[in-house]
């Protein structure tokens, strides 16, 4: 029999939440009760129905779940947690507590961040056609490093770069080579999820190709984006060509890799302001950025080859991925802490309505096109079979 008193199932709970997950643990008993009242039911735990486990799985896999999802719900003017959310978390916690739904299967399909304080569906990304597509298993695999973060509130880049150290070298040597296959000059495009940490490898990227005598540069895709204000009254997601100032951003590519300079918008990431109206004309206040020709030229974003019109002027596809609940920890660090970025709530709302959509319309079909896959989380290397004849014709040659 289920004890449904605040103390005695905030207790229950909290035993069974930090062997789902590690990080709860760093949390008193009293602290976690602090924060499960932010999202108690109001008629009470007893009060919550639960679903049969067949029909979550259902309705967590559905596109239009996602899309009834609410980014900014107001009560007393104050953006407050979507309630399709809040309910999900509410059937978790009881089922958990009373034990409808297994751990197991609850962990097999969700994860909990600790400082939002609420579950995600976890996100499929190796689909059937993706793993066909890359040859079916890795080129190579290292013992997973960021298994320790299942015991951390969020993470910093120290930490993230540490765990990724040597299928981050393996992908760069196999990058150098594959480029000396193919020729300069040549657009090189990293796509991947928000956080999973494509900036930091094209920087890295950067310094080993100027190690061998070319040129780098870099054009992050984020920077076209049109203001989110806008994009936000007209229902534009920023995986397509409707999100940019697209125009200008096909042009940048053509004239770069023939070697001119380039003039491009920027795009403030507190204000989420382009500094270029939608006409693609400069605002009075706005500094474009100034790029040179390069050698190799990387176009950093969330969907770089998605669009036909562009995908067909790249000459090497990457996806640089890194799990869901890992990222949301380095986005808490990083766009909550450091660059004050989202309001907290309108961020947990939008991260959990995002990384479904975004994995259906962006990353799984990249995946499908790409040549290359770094899976950071479980630190394997992805080619397809394609790039494994450039690169082993290319050892042969040497």
């Amino acid at each position: 029999m289920v004890d449904y008193s605040e103390k005695a199932f905030t207790a229950t709970l909290y035993e069974k939440m930090c062997c789902l997950t590690p990080a709860v643990q760093d949390l008193a008993l009293y602290e976690f009760g602090y924060a499960l009242q932010n999202i108690t039911p109001l008629a009470g735990w007893n009060a919550v129905v639960l679903l049969p486990q067949a029909e979550i799985e259902r309705m967590v896999n559905d596109r239009a779940f996602y899309d009834s999802i609410q980014i900014k719900p107001k009560v007393n003017d104050r953006i407050v947690l979507d309630e399709k959310i809040v309910r999900l978390a509410n059937m978790l916690f009881v089922g958990l507590v009373s034990g409808e739904y297994p751990l197991e299967w609850l962990n097999t399909h969700f994860y909990f961040d600790v400082r939002g304080f609420f579950f995600l569906h976890r996100t499929l990304y190796f689909s059937d056609q993706v793993l066909a597509h890359l040859g079916g298993k890795p080129y190579r695999q290292f013992e997973p490093k960021q298994t320790v973060f299942e015991h951390f509130h969020d993470v910093g880049y120290r930490d993230f770069m540490a765990a990724n150290v040597e299928v981050d070298a393996l992908f760069i040597d196999n990058v150098r080579k594959l480029i000396q296959a193919r020729g300069v000059p040549t657009l090189f495009a990293i796509a991947g999820p928000t956080a999973a940490g494509k900036t930091e490898i094209v920087e890295r990227l950067r310094e080993a190709f100027e190690q061998d005598g070319q040129k780098a540069t870099s054009i992050e895709l984020d920077n076209f984006l049109t203001d989110r204000e806008y994009r936000e009254e007209k229902g534009i997601f920023t995986q397509g060509k409707e999100a940019l100032h697209f125009d200008l951003f096909r042009q940048s590519l053509i004239d770069i890799t023939q070697g001119k300079k380039i003039s491009i918008p920027r795009y403030d990431f507190v204000f989420a302001t382009s500094s270029h109206d939608l006409d693609g004309r400069l605002k009075p206040d706005g500094v474009p950025i100034e790029i040179e020709p390069a050698d190799i030229i990387f176009i950093e974003g969330n969907f770089p080859f998605l669009i036909p019109e562009v995908a067909s002027l790249i000459g090497t596809k990457v996806v640089y991925l890194t799990d869901d609940p890992v990222r949301l920890k380095r986005k808490w660090k990083r766009d909550i802490d450091y660059r004050k970025k989202y309001e907290p709530t309108y961020f947990r709302n939008r991260f959990f309505k995002d990384q479904f959509i975004m994995a259906e319309i962006a990353y799984r079909p990249q995946m499908a096109m790409c040549d290359m896959v770094v899976d950071t989380s479980r630190s394997a290397l992805w080619i397809t079979p394609e790039v494994a004849r450039t690169l082993k014709e290319h050892l042969h040659r040497k």
